[in-house]
């Protein structure tokens, strides 16, 4: 017996998240489709020059748009913004520097040093639980 695999599929949504572009912004025949793991795989490889300009101009979906400011999708939204960002609006915000994108990225950076302090503490706790 031999048995015939299927190609595995994601909706158009699925695909853009994980190309990290804003869906609305691809091409009719991208969000009309299903993409395949291959498909998927090929285009993160060799990316056509509509996903190049897309990841170099935007609009950026909000993960993309947070990365970039350095700051979470959380404090995005505290920060009013809840539509997509060109690379060009997202750089006029960096000079800008609003108070709350300031207050966000401080909020940010204390995480980020929370969770080092608690991976370290972890760490510490099995070194001394391996030793015994």
């Amino acid at each position: 017996m031999t048995s015939h695999q299927t190609a595995q599929t994601m909706k158009p949504a699925t695909a853009a998240k994980k190309l990290g572009v804003y869906l609305e912004a691809t091409p009719a025949a991208f969000q009309e489709g299903v993409v395949s793991r291959t498909e998927l795989n090929e285009l993160q490889a060799n990316p056509p020059e509509w996903l190049v300009e897309l990841r170099r101009t935007g609009p950026h979906p909000r993960p993309v748009v947070a990365a970039k400011l350095g700051i979470s999708i959380a404090g995005l939204a505290r920060g009013g913004v809840t539509d997509p960002l060109t690379t060009e609006q997202i750089d006029a915000l960096k000079t800008e520097n609003p108070e709350w994108l300031q207050k966000e990225r401080a909020t940010q950076a204390e995480v980020r040093k929370e969770t080092v302090r608690i991976k370290e503490k972890n760490a510490e706790k099995q070194a001394k639980r391996d030793a015994r």
